[in-house]
């Protein structure tokens, strides 16, 4: 086997084992997500269903599936809010021989950032984008003057296709500090590419959202907002990369001075 042979051999074991690792975890949180879903479903049964919702709204089982299904969307949710700092962890790893020690520092300090981001779109999608929306359909049934009977699968389903994009796409800022921190974008073209940024959220809320106009415009608004602090933010770190680029470009100066002075 040549060294280049073992060189790659060695990178996909690694990444192997890395992703085993990021599994693992994956299913013993989704193990634990199930153990505790049940007082969560109470929970949120009771949240949202408050006022006249929770006399007018009645949530039903429709068939002996739906009750473990329920249970693994609270399990699968669960598994990935707790698995994601792991498999960012793994992932910097991975990656770390690539990047310099600086922007090993830097990129590291991402992981909590990208975590806390996470849990903030599910709270941000569960506490403001879903109960407004919510209270909008529910007064589109009652101006239809219906009766309201979910299948409690459904309901929460609709609840997680809300929710769960949200928080996928809150990371949006996350990975656009990391591309700018290893130089592959810059705020200058972020700004040149807003418009085509702006068309892609819309299309991303309409595909990951109910198909209503409602929901693609509430999902839509914040992400835009969130690729506006992206910009923002990615400025700020490119002019740190500009600082830390010209303090060392100075040191270079420097020690090429002070090797020449001493060959003097």
């Amino acid at each position: 086997m040549s060294g280049g042979e073992k060189h790659w051999t060695e990178h996909l074991g690694e990444l192997r084992n890395r992703i085993l690792v990021t599994l693992a975890t994956f299913i013993i949180m989704l193990i634990v997500g199930f153990l505790f879903a049940q007082p969560m479903i109470q929970f949120m049964k009771e949240d949202l269903l408050q006022g006249s919702l929770k006399e007018t709204l009645q949530l039903h089982i429709f068939s002996p599936g739906e009750a473990l299904a329920i249970y693994m969307q609270f399990a699968f949710v669960v598994g990935v809010t707790f698995t994601l700092p792991i498999a960012l962890y793994q992932a910097w790893s991975f990656v770390r021989p690539g990047l310099t020690s600086r922007e090993q520092r830097a990129t590291l300090r991402y992981i909590p950032f990208a975590a806390f981001l996470f849990i903030l779109g599910l709270l941000f999608g569960y506490c403001w984008i879903f109960p407004f929306l919510l209270n909008f359909m529910f007064k589109l049934t009652s101006s239809l003057g219906a009766t309201e009977t979910y299948g409690m699968y459904e309901f929460f389903r609709f609840m997680f296709r809300i929710v769960f994009p949200i928080a996928v796409l809150f990371e949006m800022p996350v990975i656009i500090l990391f591309l700018t921190r290893i130089r592959v974008l810059n705020p200058n073209l972020l700004r040149k590419g807003r418009r085509f940024a702006y068309l892609l959220m819309v299309v991303l809320a309409a595909l990951l959202t109910p198909p209503d106009f409602v929901s693609n415009i509430l999902v839509s608004i914040p992400l835009i907002l969130l690729y506006e602090v992206s910009i923002w933010l990615s400025a700020r770190v490119y002019k740190q990369i500009e600082m830390e680029d010209e303090e060392w470009e100075r040191k270079w100066r420097e020690q090429e001075k002070e090797d020449l002075d001493d060959g003097w």
